[in-house]
């Protein structure tokens, strides 16, 4: 059967965490592994994001169950973790980089953290090894930035700037962007239309379908405290809750539905 539905993945870190605030934004290697291998298992598919959109314009169908895995930051640990786990299943994935920190470390998240550390993110070698491999890279601004609270020209330099920084790099056109946190308004929409961008990620939950704003497509938020049986609740029910509670409350509503 055609898919009618798709959910994509939101991911960052995959690594060690080193306190309770970083385990929401960073899984451990066995674990990513362990989701990977419990999606496969499960009848799921990792799609490339060129197909996700072709299939939300209707140029192509997707087989049911298919979803499309993104990693926000560019994290080393996605080419020394994540990657030779989807190597080994045969998966792409997407990553949104920040264009004028490749190769330093998330400096932005210093003031957030309790202990002030900050990570690695990749440089050109290992952005070139995973394209290889079926990776694609899009845009999560220059520097991280909190896009509704920056002037009508800084907002420009972090949207259009990143596109023409990526573009450097890579070679080819950068249509897509993640909004750094999640944070957009009326005018950042509008901004990043103009600077080019022809579809957006957010961090709103929920199942695309084919009517989606394409400068707000949804994206399920994984957590590295979510076990594998969470995750697999998470996507088959559209949320970010994936406990046993609500997939009970989930199954009761579908079922009051049916019966009024």
């Amino acid at each position: 059967m055609s898919a009618v539905r798709v959910p994509v993945l939101m991911y960052h870190r995959v690594g060690e965490a080193n306190n309770d605030r970083e385990r929401k934004c960073c899984i451990g290697a066995q674990r990513f592994s362990d989701h990977m291998f419990m999606l496969a298992r499960a009848g799921w598919r990792a799609v490339p994001i060129d197909d996700f959109f072709a299939w939300l314009d209707g140029r192509t169908e997707l087989p049911e169950q298919s979803f499309l895995l993104t990693f926000d930051d560019g994290f080393l640990g996605v080419h020394e973790h994540a990657a030779p786990v989807l190597a080994e299943l045969g998966w792409p994935a997407t990553v949104f980089l920040v264009s004028r920190l490749i190769g330093q470390r998330d400096t932005w998240r210093e003031a957030h953290n309790p202990n002030g550390v900050t990570y690695p993110l990749m440089d050109v070698s290992h952005i070139n090894a995973l394209r290889g491999q079926g990776f694609s890279f899009h845009s999560h601004t220059r520097n991280h930035a909190d896009l509704p609270v920056l002037g009508d020209q800084t907002l420009h330099d972090q949207l259009a700037g990143a596109r023409e920084d990526l573009l450097g790099l890579l070679g080819e056109d950068v249509p897509y962007l993640a909004y750094p946190y999640g944070h957009y308004d009326d005018r950042v929409l509008q901004a990043a239309r103009a600077a080019g961008y022809r579809a957006a990620f957010s961090v709103q939950p929920g199942f695309n379908r084919r009517d989606v704003d394409r400068m707000r497509i949804r994206r399920l938020d994984v957590f590295g405290t979510d076990t594998p049986a969470m995750l697999l609740r998470k996507i088959t029910l559209g949320g970010n809750d994936g406990s046993l509670t609500e997939y009970a409350r989930s199954l009761i509503r579908r079922f009051t539905a049916r019966i009024f």
